[in-house]
């Protein structure tokens, strides 16, 4: 009789438990289709700091600012996949211009500059966040790469004006402006959500 209650239970958890991974999947798929939404607009950058060395974090700082104006220059009236084969294209002048800066300032760091699909957590700046994801990202790598990150957004230029002018550049739907603004109720819930999604995703892979 023992025993079969144990077994009795254990079939109970386990309904629960697949119910639970059920809700999850159907919760983590609608999550999974906005944040593609969100991806496929935008084109993220990734400036990767030497060290975590005071001297080594400003200078991707100063890299980042160079970066972001000669990006400012070739995508300007471009929409997303324009600027995708924009970057591509300037892929070795953009890679010149960090190279340069890392020059100027008395260093000698290799620099590496590729476009590439790369997952990113949650990330909160000024005036907006935007949810964990896969996105295609333009990828600054400097000397060791080794230091800390920096992450913002290149396309549409949302790091370097207003995100209610600029977004609409890159071709954000005004729900989309409101999800990453905070004008939607429950985003920072449904960003975490997001995260802890891709986070399932990746333990059941």
């Amino acid at each position: 009789m023992e025993k079969t209650l144990k077994r009795q239970g254990l079939r109970r958890w386990e309904v629960a438990l697949l119910m639970a991974v059920a809700a999850a999947g159907l919760v983590g798929a609608r999550l999974g289709t906005e944040q593609n939404a969100l991806s496929d607009r935008m084109i993220r950058l990734h400036v990767v700091a030497n060290s975590d060395s005071p001297q080594d974090q400003a200078l991707k700082l100063k890299v980042r600012d160079a970066v972001l104006a000669r990006c400012g220059i070739y995508l300007a009236g471009l929409d997303r996949s324009e600027a995708l084969e924009a970057l591509n294209a300037a892929l070795p002048k953009l890679g010149q211009t960090a190279a340069d800066t890392v020059a100027a300032e008395g260093y000698d760091y290799p620099v590496r500059v590729s476009l590439r699909q790369e997952s990113f957590p949650t990330r909160s700046y000024t005036d907006f966040s935007l949810p964990a994801g896969d996105y295609t990202a333009l990828r600054v790598e400097l000397g060791a790469g080794e230091g800390h990150n920096w992450w913002c957004v290149v396309f549409p230029p949302l790091c370097t004006g207003s995100v209610t002018e600029t977004a609409a550049l890159g071709g954000l739907t005004d729900d989309q402006v409101g999800l990453i603004t905070g004008e939607s109720q429950g985003y920072v819930i449904r960003f975490k959500a997001m995260e802890l999604w891709e986070k399932i995703k990746a333990d059941l892979t």
